[in-house]
C-alpha cells in the first residue's frame, strides 16, 4: 500500500500535464493550465504533502523520501523559475544515478551494503545474495537513469511525461519481482534451519 501512494505524485504530474491549455474559473480567479510547468509545481506539492503525512503517520521522516523531496524541489523549483523543462527532466536521471552511486559505494564501505543496512533487521541472507541484491539495485538506478535522458532527448516532452509514469509503475514492479526471487530461497530454509536447532 506504502509503495503504492508514492506514485501518487507522478500520477497527478501526468494529469496535470494533460490538462494542458484547460481553463480553471472559480469566481473571480481564473488559471489556464500550461503543460509541464503547471504539472511540476503539482509534483512539488504532492510530494511535500506526501512526505508531511507519511511524518503525521510515523513521526520519523524516511531518508529516501526526503531525498526525493530535495530533488523534486531544486529540479521543480529551477524548471519553474527558468521556464525550462530539461531541468525536471534531468531530475529522474540525477536522483537514480546518485542512488546507483550510494548503492555501488556501500559495497566497499564497513560490513554491510546498503540494501543489508537497510532490510537486514529484517530478513536473514548469505552475504552473496545481500550483493547479488545490491547489485540488482545498482544496475536498476543506473538504468533507470539513463533511459531517462533517452526518452528526454530523443522524444517528445509529451511521451517523455507518459514515460515517466509508466517506466516508474513497470520498473517498480520489475524489481520488485526480481528482488523476491533472489530473496524467495532463502526465506524457505529459514524455517527448516529453525526446525533443526529445536
Amino acid at each position: 500500500m506504502k509503495q503504492l501512494a508514492e506514485f501518487v505524485p507522478i500520477v497527478l504530474f501526468f494529469i496535470v500535464y494533460q490538462l494542458k491549455g484547460e481553463n480553471v474559473s472559480l469566481g473571480s480567479w481564473e488559471y489556464t493550465f500550461d503543460g509541464i510547468f503547471s504539472a511540476t509545481a503539482v509534483l512539488m506539492a504532492a510530494t511535500a504533502l506526501q512526505v508531511a503525512f507519511n511524518y503525521a503517520l510515523t513521526r520519523e521522516f524516511e531518508k529516501r523520501q526526503v531525498w526525493l523531496l530535495l530533488a523534486v524541489v531544486i529540479f521543480g523549483g529551477a524548471t519553474l523559475v527558468f521556464r525550462n523543462q530539461m531541468f525536471i527532466q534531468w531530475k529522474p536521471t540525477i536522483f537514480n544515478w546518485v542512488l546507483a552511486v550510494a548503492f555501488g559505494g556501500s559495497q566497499f564501505v564497513g560490513d554491510k551494503n546498503l540494501m543489508e543496512r537497510t532490510l537486514g533487521s529484517q530478513i536473514h541472507l548469505p552475504k552473496t545474495v545481500w550483493t547479488r541484491l545490491n547489485g540488482l539495485w545498482v544496475a536498476n538506478f543506473a538504468i533507470v537513469g539513463a533511459l531517462n535522458l533517452v526518452v528526454a532527448y530523443g522524444y517528445s516532452e509529451e511521451a517523455w511525461v507518459s514515460y515517466k509514469l509508466y517506466s516508474a509503475i513497470g520498473f517498480t514492479l520489475l524489481l520488485t519481482l526480481l528482488t523476491a526471487l533472489l530473496i524467495s530461497p532463502h526465506l524457505k530454509e529459514e524455517p527448516l534451519t529453525e526446525e533443526r536447532e529445536t
